[in-house]
């Protein structure tokens, strides 16, 4: 037996973690895929461009539209990336995203969404009428904004058997909001509540609305004219005061009788 044959061969263990092939993500051109590419961000040529004064100028080179930008101490904006050739515009740019984000918001406060507000009657129907006249103010609030509104009147223990006297509470609430809501879910027990929904009356809203925007703008009106140079009682302008007019029977004053010249003493006296 040779000595290499007396060798023990070492063996190596299986490694105990797998290797995984590492994929390589694709090269993206900017996180942001919606984000306006302006000036030297634009890559592709050629492109259909728009000049400062809304003018058609045609298919022409990056680099020129670039230049064109650039004279006019303006920015190139691609305001249409998915059409070949893109459309670009030579324009203020810091002045584009003012305006875009002012419609953005006057869209969103279109888009308002309206909410289910619930005013609750107290924890029972013991509840002082001060107390109902509150949370009947705060629906007020809620419908005038035009949400919807749920009252809820809770009842415990035996005024189970006096339904009546939170029925009787929920229909004065119609009667105090009926000039701005109307019923949209009649009054419905569940349990120990006893429910009902209002909903805005937009017709009705909207002419409270107008009439407080005549009032507002006469008042306004009513101030300018008052605070107005001139006019009497206005700021700055001090009404003109007239002399009281002597009475009538007021007696004449007698005239004042002059004194008696004085003598010099004579000499004889002397």
């Amino acid at each position: 037996m040779s000595p290499a044959s007396r060798v023990r061969k070492r063996t190596v263990p299986p490694s105990r973690f797998k290797e995984f092939p590492i994929e390589r993500r694709p090269f993206r051109e900017s996180f942001r895929p919606n984000k306006t590419r302006v000036n030297h961000e634009i890559r592709l040529t050629p492109i259909r461009l728009v000049d400062q004064n809304n003018n058609q100028v045609g298919v022409v080179e990056t680099r020129e539209a670039q230049r064109m930008a650039e004279e006019a101490g303006l920015d190139l904006v691609e305001i249409q990336a998915d059409v070949r050739p893109p459309v670009c515009k030579i324009m203020d740019y810091g002045k584009f995203r003012f305006e875009q984000g002012k419609k953005d918001r006057a869209n969103r406060a279109a888009s308002k969404t309206f909410e289910m507000k619930e005013v609750r009657l107290g924890r029972s129907a013991k509840i002082d009428e001060h107390d109902v006249m509150i949370r009947v103010d705060q629906a007020r609030d809620f419908l005038m904004e035009g949400h919807k509104v749920q009252f809820v009147q809770n009842f415990k223990g035996r005024e189970m058997a006096h339904r009546d006297i939170g029925e009787d509470r929920l229909k004065e609430i119609i009667g105090t909001l009926n000039d701005i809501a109307k019923v949209e879910a009649p009054m419905k027990l569940f349990g120990k509540k006893l429910t009902m929904i209002l909903a805005p009356d937009k017709v009705k809203i909207d002419a409270i609305k107008r009439k407080q925007e005549k009032e507002k703008a006469a008042a306004e009106k009513a101030a300018a004219k008052a605070d107005a140079p001139g006019t009497p009682g206005a700021t700055g302008t001090p009404p003109a005061s007239t002399p009281p007019a002597k009475a009538a029977t007021e007696a004449p004053t007698a005239p004042v009788a002059s004194p008696a010249p004085r003598t010099q003493p004579s000499a004889a006296a002397h």
